[in-house]
């Protein structure tokens, strides 16, 4: 079985404003890094359909959605960019690049159920992990990771699955929607006193964070990972796993002030990938965070896609 590459043009749609670090060129920059090194020919490139209401209900309150859903078309009226708050804004074709982002994740995580990948990678945005069950926040809209985390318990019968988050700032909008689901194990790792300040203490028997002090290198957060995460997972057997893969770790990276490289995201992917295969039959869905630094984000990117594809 193959690596599937979940993307879509509509997920370039989303902008919001010049100079604004979660930019459609992100996605530009992985585009061409994997033509540039030839990795694009050993991915498989399905559809992306929409995500349907109910997928996005999986993790949000009806509230919310009609809230944001009532915001997204007077953007659509106007024509004019819409700011939530400081850092989140929405132009007309937010909605679609959201609905791509879910879709993506949902149809991912059928297809590695099936078995017709073996694992996959949602090259989306606007990335999801900062969206709580009921607000939209840094640069999230709708949590594509927790969506498909549910979708895999509630729709597809899976028992148990794990949510692993290496980006640099705390998944916090993932924990406040899983957090006591026992379902599910969530482990992370993020830089200390970073937005959104969370994360010090746990919402949930079912996590474990890691705060990492800003300026700590790769080796010693594999020392950490090699410490804590990977007992807890082995003895939590998830039948599957969900990465929230934020790149902006990286030391290149001017969001955050960690010090990791494209070599340990190679590592945490692999230690990630034996996991999955004790456990869950190599099941993972792993889908785009953070990562701001253009170059960087392509090569961390590429390393990561290397490990899940084999090659």
């Amino acid at each position: 079985m193959s690596t599937a590459f979940y993307s879509h043009p509509d997920c370039r749609g989303h902008d919001m404003g010049p100079g604004h670090p979660e930019c459609p060129q992100r996605l530009d920059a992985i585009e061409d890094h994997l033509l540039a090194t030839g990795l694009d020919i050993a991915l498989q490139r399905p559809d992306v359909p929409l995500a349907r209401h109910q997928d996005l209900m999986l993790a949000h309150t009806e509230g919310y959605l009609l809230e944001l859903d009532e915001f997204l078309r007077q953007a659509v009226e106007t024509g004019e960019h819409r700011a939530l708050d400081p850092d989140t804004t929405v132009c007309p074709a937010t909605r679609q690049a959201m609905l791509r982002a879910a879709g993506a994740a949902v149809a991912a995580t059928d297809a590695v159920i099936d078995g017709t990948y073996a694992n996959a990678f949602c090259a989306i945005r606007p990335p999801g992990h900062h969206a709580t069950r009921s607000e939209a926040m840094g640069f999230c809209f709708y949590n594509n990771v927790a969506i498909a985390a549910r979708h895999a318990l509630d729709v597809r019968g899976l028992k148990r699955v794990a949510v692993v988050d290496f980006d640099v700032h705390h998944g916090n909008g993932t924990e406040d929607i899983v957090a006591g689901d026992d379902r599910i194990l969530m482990v992370s790792f993020f830089q200390d006193q970073l937005y959104p300040f969370s994360g010090g203490v746990p919402l949930g028997d079912n996590m474990l964070n890691l705060p990492i002090p800003a300026y700590t290198r790769g080796g010693e957060i594999r020392e950490l990972i090699e410490a804590n995460w990977i007992p807890r997972l082995d003895a939590f057997k998830p039948e599957m796993i969900f990465i929230s893969a934020g790149f902006d770790a990286h030391r290149e990276d001017e969001l955050g002030q960690l010090g990791l490289v494209e070599a340990d995201y190679a590592w945490i992917t692999q230690r990630l990938v034996d996991v999955a295969e004790r456990h869950g039959g190599g099941r993972i869905v792993s889908c785009l965070e953070g990562g701001y630094t253009l170059s960087a984000l392509a090569r961390s990117v590429a390393a990561h896609l290397r490990v899940l594809a084999g090659v």
